[in-house]
């Protein structure tokens, strides 16, 4: 009995030993792919394979292999074991294609697709972890990796920080899928340009001259002038009528009667200012332009031949004049604000107008500079400064007799002109806040009161606040895409002004040139 026993449990012992081995047999044999055989020599066909980086796979094909081709050699690699086993080996991550012709003319179309070892996979996630937590502290980021596509996902707190997340993420060799959210900035800050022109123009004249007029004997008219000065002419009168005197104004005119001798002298002193002063002020946000214009526009004619050789075209177009500011303030790194500032003071002179085509056109006087400076908030800079001194004298005589001692200055004149101008521009930028809601407005002093309203309501009615149009709370982080979107420069204003747009010329009135009637053909 005893016996039986024994063999009974060493029997078992054995099968047990024969099942292990052939488990264990089975654990290290490599995954086997069978081919489809071929219905035609003709036919083609295509299988999905996919192996990991550093394993094997088998194929098993039905016929006997005559040939074989891998696409991309530095992905996988291709071994014939046997005449119809086909063994690939997984080198890089990627895709490529493999062909299997057999011996009676079919072919076997494989995709292959060799996935990044699980334990690469693991240490490239784990360095990309460790690189954003040393990068990016106090920031809560979580990285996950699937197909070789890599997903970021947590909240940073601006683009620099999600555009850094985003190249670690990258290293690892696989697409990433940026799913961050960014805290919301804070409002660009806003610039206040305070501009300052101050000029003095002076200018001091002197004129001194003298002409004389006679009727000397037979009552012929004669006399002198240095032709710098308008002489007084005499006009000769009917018979029996006295002489009439033409007397250029704003001079001293004496007649001697003994002497039949008239003396005309020019003896006149001119002292003119002219003082300028504005103080133009812009806002603009942290790299916008601004423009700022106070003051008007005149009325330019220009001539323009006809077609078909007819009467010339007078086109009226009008040209601005005024204070004039354009500038914009970039914030930089260091905290300072750089300046792109253009002022400019224009004004009417009709000192030194034109006429064209009958029309009065005035000249401008311009001050204008254009420059860039850097400042921090609240320093000036003087970006452009003019003294200019100019001193002109002319001088004119009579030869001969202007050079006789004394009574040579009665056949000479003179003119002496001097001018000084001074200009000064000075800018100062400031970073400015807004005007807390509930707050006082600043207001103008006028010395004369207006009309009282009409309706006594205020044109501002309603503002109330309510549910429906006070704004939500802003949430505290929003998608990357969103942001970037929200920071897209807006569509430039244009002012529909004449020429359409701020700063530009005004509009043009043409008309024909007035021509002379003559008379109808008969």
């Amino acid at each position: 009995m005893r016996a039986r026993i024994g063999i009974s449990i060493a029997c078992f012992c054995a099968l047990s030993v024969f099942l292990c081995a052939e488990l264990g047999l089975q654990a290290q044999t490599p995954p086997t792919v069978v081919a489809q055989p071929g219905a035609a020599p003709v036919q083609d066909s295509t299988n999905e394979v996919a192996v990991a980086v550093g394993k094997t796979l088998l194929i098993d094909c039905a016929q006997p292999i005559a040939r074989v081709a891998v696409g991309a050699a530095e992905i996988a690699e291709a071994s014939a074991i046997s005449p119809s086993e086909i063994l690939i080996n997984g080198k890089a991550p990627g895709e490529t294609s493999l062909i299997l012709w057999d011996r009676r003319g079919g072919r076997q179309f494989f995709n292959i697709t060799v996935r990044p070892s699980s334990a690469a996979s693991t240490d490239t996630m784990d360095a990309i972890r460790r690189e954003l937590a040393m990068e990016l502290p106090g920031q809560t980021l979580k990285v996950t990796s699937e197909n070789n596509t890599v997903f970021l996902r947590g909240n940073v707190k601006n683009l620099t920080s999600s555009s850094r997340a985003v190249q670690i993420a990258s290293s690892g060799g696989g697409k990433v899928v940026n799913l961050l959210n960014v805290n919301v900035p804070d409002a660009d800050p806003q610039i206040l340009l305070k501009v300052r022109f101050a000029s003095v123009d002076r200018s001091r004249e002197r004129q001194l001259g003298i002409n004389l007029l006679s009727s000397g004997f037979g009552n012929t008219i004669a006399g002198t002038t240095t032709g710098q000065f308008n002489a007084p002419s005499v006009t000769i009168p009917a018979a029996g009528a006295a002489a009439t005197p033409a007397i250029p104004p704003l001079n001293l005119f004496a007649f001697f009667p003994g002497l039949n001798l008239s003396a005309n002298i020019e003896a006149l002193e001119q002292k003119g200012v002219v003082e300028v002063l504005a103080e133009p002020n812009v806002m603009a946000v942290n790299g916008k332009e601004a423009s700022f214009l106070a003051g008007g526009e005149f009325p330019f004619p220009e001539a323009q031949a006809g077609s078909g050789g007819g009467a010339a075209t007078i086109s009226i177009t009008f040209k601005e004049f005024g204070i004039r500011l354009n500038f914009i303030p970039t914030i930089t790194p260091r905290g300072t604000i750089r300046l792109q500032v253009a002022p400019e003071v224009s004004a009417l002179d009709f000192t030194n107008a034109i006429e064209i085509a009958g029309f009065d056109v005035p000249a401008l006087t311009e001050r204008k500079v254009k420059t860039e400076v850097e400042l921090s908030d609240g320093q000036s800079f003087v970006v452009g400064g003019l003294l200019d001194k100019n001193e002109n004298e002319a001088f004119q005589k009579i030869p001969f007799l202007g050079d006789i001692p004394i009574l040579g200055k009665f056949f000479q004149s003179m003119q002496r002109t001097k001018t000084d101008t001074e200009l000064i521009i000075i800018v100062t930028p400031e970073l400015v806040s807004p005007i807390a809601a509930g707050s006082a407005m600043p207001e103008l002093k006028f010395p004369e009161e207006f009309l009282p309203s009409n309706s006594g309501i205020p044109m501002n009615n309603p503002d109330a606040k309510t549910a429906a149009n006070t704004p939500a709370t802003p949430p505290a982080s929003i998608p990357v895409e969103k942001l970037i979107e929200s920071m897209r420069p807006e569509a430039p204003l244009v002012i529909e002004s004449g020429g359409g747009q701020f700063g530009g010329g005004g509009g043009g009135i043409s008309s024909a040139a007035p021509t002379t009637q003559g008379a109808a053909p008969q």
